[in-house]
């Protein structure tokens, strides 16, 4: 049940998560984009898809009863995870409290717009 509810949410987590592994020297390097926070919003933008489609398949199975409190908290959880893991694990990246920040703060943003989110655009594509 919870693999057909959230498949599109699981692969999201992976492509963060692949997307975490990459090298720094092979991440594309705009120095103008890098002074208005770009990183951070991609960072905000990844985490709020993740909690939007999280909560959509939540609400399509048994936890009809807390869908966003538990998109939520697994969306931050994984956030903090993947930062330590470039801290301590991934070639040539860094844990950044300041990502950790932009993922949760793009997490809760997805809880506030899923209702629009869902009914305009995933209602649409994802059945």
């Amino acid at each position: 049940m919870f693999l057909k509810h959230n498949k599109w949410a699981l692969l999201w987590a992976l492509l963060i998560f692949v997307l975490c592994m990459i090298p720094g020297r092979d991440l594309p390097k705009i120095s103008w984009l890098e002074n208005f926070g770009f990183d951070k919003l991609i960072h905000a933008g990844l985490f709020f898809v993740l909690v939007v489609l999280f909560v959509r398949g939540f609400s399509e199975q048994q936890l009809k009863n807390y869908p966003k409190i538990t998109a939520l908290l697994i969306c931050v959880a994984y956030g903090g995870v993947l930062e330590i893991l470039q801290g301590v694990l991934f070639i040539e990246r860094s844990a950044d409290v300041y990502d950790f920040i932009a993922n949760s703060c793009g997490s809760i943003l997805g809880i506030f717009f899923f209702k629009a989110i869902n009914e305009k655009i995933l209602s649409k594509f994802i059945r």
